[in-house]
């Protein structure tokens, strides 16, 4: 069998879990495509799927096996492109994992911005806060402001982001606009789940807050803790990329703005490789430039 078309196969069929998909995407019939998968699993001598009659997952040593493929792939197909034309045009999908706060009218328009330089290249999305595999789930880089890095994973560091209390000035007039830490006992707390589920609100040195609130609201969606905020439910601890507009317009205020607020940096994190496809590359370069995320989003 042709191998290389068999790689191919086992690369879909890892992204897409589903045979009868993947065979519809290749013009070959499902049989076919289980072939191909059998005849890579007998070279390598050990069982890269794991699929019953509903469901097609990667072994452990499939995940592994993944990495190495689809780098060799990508390669040859930029090799391919570099002999063509003489240079590497970005192309294809671009598969990009962040969370939901980033996505900004001003990231937009950025990204507007990297699309007129390169057309070819197609955006797809995942927009979420929990921590993905990026070799498992096919995305090609992850944007995040925390992260441990799993083997085989680089990060760029790109920008800094702010995060600071936040609530709306109706909720202040009916309540009380904090002097202290103290003053937030018990008050209200629009939570973010993965950093502060039980109300315990706890950064700084002697300028920062250790204070316990009450939730009143856990999510892991950062634009529902937003919304929350803007209707007047309670204080929200979010990113300024996300809140500048609505302090801008009065629609939130900064709560004890003598505080100083925690900033993080953004990275962006994608599997360490010799070569990286020119989409990726050209898309990190566009993030780092000055016409990239920081100038983007300021």
């Amino acid at each position: 069998m042709d191998t290389l078309l068999s790689l191919r196969v086992f690369t879909e069929v890892a992204d897409h879990k589903s045979f009868t998909a993947v065979a519809d995407r290749m013009g070959m019939s499902r049989a076919m495509a289980s072939k191909h998968i059998q005849h890579i699993e007998a070279r390598v001598g050990a069982r890269l799927l794991s699929r019953n009659s509903r469901n097609v997952s990667l072994t452990e040593a499939g995940a592994r096996y993944l990495v190495t493929v689809r780098r060799l792939l990508e390669d040859l197909s930029d090799a391919e492109n570099l002999i063509s034309t003489d240079t590497l045009v970005p192309r294809g999908t671009l598969k990009i994992s962040m969370p939901v706060w980033m996505s900004t009218p001003a990231f937009a328009r950025m990204l507007s911005d990297y699309h007129r330089d390169f057309p070819h290249v197609v955006f797809d999305f995942d927009l979420s806060s929990h921590k993905i595999n990026l070799v498992e789930e096919g995305a090609d880089l992850a944007l995040r402001v925390a992260f441990k890095l799993d083997e085989g994973l680089i990060a760029r560091k790109l920008s800094e982001v702010t995060f600071q209390m936040v609530a709306a000035p109706d909720f202040l007039d009916h309540t009380t606009r904090p002097q202290t830490a103290n003053d937030l006992i018990d008050a209200p707390l629009l939570a973010y789940s993965p950093v502060a589920s039980d109300g315990r609100i706890k950064f700084g040195g002697s300028e920062g807050l250790d204070v316990k609130m009450r939730p009143v609201m856990v999510s892991t969606n950062e634009s529902h803790l937003h919304l929350s905020a803007l209707s007047g439910m309670g204080y929200a601890i979010l990113p300024n990329w996300m809140t500048k507009g609505d302090l801008d317009a009065g629609r939130l205020e900064t709560v004890l703005p003598q505080v100083t607020w925690p900033k993080l940096h953004v990275h962006a994190i994608y599997a360490d490789r010799s070569y990286l496809p020119a989409k990726v590359r050209s898309f990190l370069d566009f993030l780092a430039s000055k016409q990239g995320l920081e100038s983007g989003l300021s």
